[in-house]
């Protein structure tokens, strides 16, 4: 048995959290400052904390290794599971070309370039970002947009500031799902705070993403549209996540704030030409004018279509009861630790749910669409395995993140840094988000941020007398306003657009929204800390 220790170096509490510190600080530097790739970073990061662990915290070797393993397996099954096969669903898409037909599709819902900003980069990319996360919806709405005549650098920051509100449930709810995991918190409970916290973001951005198209004349003519997709986003995505279910709660948001968006007349007006000739400046693709059938048209909706009534499916009780009979709960091999506080720690135990997790459910929706599309077995399997060499780098950075949080976590370092952190007090409710912003600013995803930070939040929160919740929450919600300045986000949305090497343009760009919203959402969870808005919390 080991027993997690708070001040192991020289009886000092501030000397070990600056030694435990050392593995997110090893982290951070080679991200930002050497500029290293996320998974070698990541890997040289576990490495340090497994000595961190094993020569300062006194934790068994062989226990530190199996607390390292563990954040492995949780990275692979369920984390990249779920991205593997979302992905897998689009590249089909592509190999068909049935995404050109959805592009096109969407080029006719309206002719007006600030509309067509909301439903591609503010809706279709929530409904990615739900389904794959990872980059991809920024990837896949700067291309749109471009093809549609949008400036490659104009395309690019309307991708980058609308990969925000969706973020917290992307990719089928990973980054609440992990940071329930690592806090040992209820998703149910940590899904419903992030969804009394992003929905407010929500309401804001649309209108945001109009400035940015067009400035003021579009915020005068289009606020209308704008804050009607931002309600319906707003509620259906509070709804999801608090009564449904945290994996479908963008997928809810994205379709709602979609046919909001349609629903309302003035959305639909013909743009003017002063509007058009201002706002698309980059070169039109040849193909939007060609007619699609509607066979082909409702076939290219199929995949996303199939996604969410799998998922829906999924949530009804008896079905969640049989699927979650395929759910191996198991003492994890090596390992016995017990905290500071005397009590064993709930990772001694995992849970492996084989068939009802969302990585399956979307392999299942692939499966049906590589029906309906028309690919062959022999195809479908190269796509798949196509994405698995596509995403191996991702693979490799999420594990050794993953990997590292888990022995930061396990060997009491996290605990250390989460008491010495709690020494801010009532202070530590306006960091918290910032904190959530910081890590995914340098990771590139609220996934690896929340396996970072999540049990940290919880500890220092425990110790300053606030909700852990709350803290751990607000974590995700801060982190969501980090993505657009990430460099592996900046990367993508520039290399998807030809502005290789531009990375610097774009981040001046979209670096006063993301520390503005950052404002926004550290005093949202300050007021939720005290009476003023305590009473939004559940």
């Amino acid at each position: 048995m080991f027993v997690q220790q708070l001040e192991p170096v020289a009886d000092s509490l501030a000397l070990s959290a600056l030694v435990a510190a050392l593995p997110l600080a090893t982290v951070l530097i080679l991200l930002g400052g050497v500029r290293m790739k996320a998974h070698l970073a990541g890997a040289i990061g576990l490495a340090v904390a497994v000595l961190v662990g094993w020569l300062a915290f006194a934790m068994p070797l062989g226990q530190t290794l199996s607390a390292g393993a563990q954040g492995v397996l949780f990275g692979l099954f369920p984390i990249m599971w779920i991205v593997v096969n979302a992905l897998w669903v689009y590249r089909m898409t592509v190999r068909t070309h049935h995404f050109d037909i959805l592009r096109r599709s969407f080029g006719r819902l309206s002719d007006d370039p600030r509309i067509q900003a909301l439903v591609i980069a503010f809706c279709f990319g929530a409904l990615l970002e739900a389904l794959a996360g990872f980059g991809a919806p920024v990837a896949i709405c700067s291309v749109m947009l471009v093809a549609l005549g949008f400036d490659p650098v104009k395309a690019a920051v309307v991708s980058l500031v609308a990969n925000t509100a969706p973020v917290a449930f992307g990719a089928m709810g990973t980054p609440v799902v992990t940071l329930a995991q690592v806090t040992g918190l209820p998703l149910d409970t940590v899904a419903s705070v992030v969804g009394r916290q992003t929905p407010l973001l929500a309401l804001v951005v649309p209108l945001v993403l109009i400035g940015l198209v067009d400035g003021r004349r579009g915020l005068r003519e289009t606020w209308i549209p704008a804050l009607v997709c931002g309600i319906a986003f707003a509620v259906a995505q509070f709804a999801a996540a608090n009564f449904v279910s945290a994996q479908l709660a963008d997928i809810a948001a994205a379709l709602a704030g979609a046919a909001a968006l349609v629903a309302v007349p003035a959305a639909r007006r013909p743009a003017t030409e002063s509007v058009r000739a201002a706002v698309l400046t980059g070169a039109r693709s040849e193909d939007l004018d060609q007619e699609d059938p509607r066979p082909e048209v409702v076939r290219a909706y199929a995949p996303y279509a199939l996604i969410v009534v799998v998922f829906s499916l999924a949530q009804i009780p008896p079905v969640k009861e049989f699927l979650a009979k395929a759910t191996q709960v198991f003492d994890w091999p090596f390992l016995d630790v017990v905290g500071a506080d005397g009590r064993r720690v709930g990772a001694n135990t995992f849970t492996l749910p084989l068939v009802g997790t969302g990585g399956t459910l979307v392999l299942l929706a692939g499966v049906i669409t590589a029906v309906v599309l028309g690919v062959r077995a022999k195809d479908a399997a190269r796509e798949w395995t196509g994405t698995v060499y596509e995403l191996r780098y991702a693979i490799l950075t999420v594990t050794s993140v993953l990997a590292l949080a888990y022995v930061m976590n396990l060997s009491g370092q996290a605990a250390t840094i989460g008491h010495f952190v709690a020494a801010a007090g009532a202070g530590l409710a306006f960091l918290s988000p910032i904190l959530g912003w910081f890590g995914v600013a340098v990771s590139g995803s609220d996934t690896s941020a929340n396996a970072l930070f999540g049990a940290l939040q919880v500890t220092a929160a425990g110790q300053s007398g606030l909700s852990p919740e709350l803290l751990a929450a607000a974590n995700s919600s801060g982190g969501v306003l980090g993505k657009m300045i990430s460099p592996q986000n900046l990367t993508i949305a520039c290399a998807a657009v030809g502005l290789a090497g531009k990375e610097g343009d774009v981040l001046r760009k979209v670096l006063p929204w993301s520390l503005g919203l950052l404002l926004v959402m550290c005093l949202i969870v300050v007021g939720q800390s005290t009476s003023v808005l305590g009473w939004m919390l559940p």
